[in-house]
């Protein structure tokens, strides 16, 4: 594996400060029943790395103290920690609204038989990922039969309520380019899958994100081995918009790893660049991250890219 932030720490992206904090993105674990080649989280079978007991208890009494409004649960399948139920119906009954990041095909896992039906009587919004409406290039970048294994996720989910108009369960996919490209335009390929996944499979979807790939950890390191590293960031700071600047969302998340410690985003997460002054979160039971400076590098181009990439789609 290449480390690449050598290759990123370096840059002469924009300073930026953060605002107040309305989601808190927390990494449970690295187990995931996947591989995925675009994976910025190298998850997989067999990574051990988990949130503790303790740590996942901080969790519902940060969210009060702070007055936070959402939960982004990621991982990994995040689904396969112990106490992710437990974290799920803890965040609801304080009101806080719950996002599950789920690669669709964890419904089918031994001892997940029951999850879509928790996850229904929770409310949890579903941020699933599908790169592709087509069997080649889904099982291309995410394994031999996760296509139809996702499709069949899919439908349990709408079969739930799920994606249904006036149901109130909120089902967003999201898109990854297979390649080092920037996504096409968000509306027209989220017409796309609608018009495919509704005509082939009769699967209904709130929403498509779609987001650049960041070139860190596996992705990365294959654009090293691959000799494209240097081309696909010149790509992406050929296609800077400052006007992405103000929605990028590191200026209203913050981002925990399995250990508790707090990162501006995801991918500082990934490449370990902590907050100023490596806090944890314990530390935000005691004060707030408002105004604090955010800690950027090169890979921070991929955010601001052409129409802009969050973990909620194009800015």
């Amino acid at each position: 594996m290449h480390d690449t932030l050598p290759l990123l720490e370096v840059s002469d992206f924009p300073a930026i400060r953060r605002e107040r904090i309305d989601t808190l993105q927390v990494n449970i674990g690295y187990r995931c029943n996947q591989s995925c080649v675009h994976c910025h989280v190298n998850a997989g079978p067999n990574r051990t790395e988990m949130m503790t007991a303790e740590n996942l208890a901080l969790i519902p009494r940060v969210l009060e103290r702070r007055g936070i409004a959402a939960l982004d649960i990621t991982g990994g399948a995040p689904e396969l920690h112990e106490g992710f139920r437990e974290l799920v119906c803890a965040a609801r009954a304080q009101g806080v609204h719950v996002m599950d990041r789920c690669n669709l095909t964890i419904l089918f896992e031994p001892g997940q038989e029951d999850l879509a039906t928790f996850l229904a009587q929770n409310r949890v919004e579903i941020v699933a990922s599908l790169p592709c409406y087509s069997i080649e290039n889904v099982d291309r970048q995410r394994g031999k039969g996760v296509f139809d294994k996702s499709i069949a996720a899919l439908q349990k989910l709408n079969a739930l309520g799920y994606g249904r108009p006036d149901s109130g369960l909120v089902l967003n996919l999201v898109y990854n380019p297979s390649g080092p490209s920037l996504p096409p335009e968000q509306l027209a390929l989220e017409a796309d899958y609608r018009r495919e996944l509704r005509r082939h499979f009769g699967v209904e979807f709130n929403k498509l994100f779609t987001l650049a790939n960041m070139p860190i950890k596996r992705f990365g390191s294959t654009l090293v081995s691959k000799g494209q590293f240097d081309q696909y960031l010149q790509l992406l700071k050929d296609n800077y918009s400052a006007g992405n600047l103000e929605g990028v969302m590191c200026r209203t998340l913050v981002s925990v790893d399995w250990r508790g410690n707090l990162y501006d985003c995801d991918f500082n997460q990934q490449l370990d660049i902590p907050t100023a002054g490596r806090l944890h979160l314990r530390d935000l039971l005691a004060r707030d991250m408002d105004n604090s400076a955010i800690r950027v590098a090169e890979h921070c181009y991929g955010c601001t890219a052409g129409q802009g990439s969050s973990c909620g789609g194009a800015l």
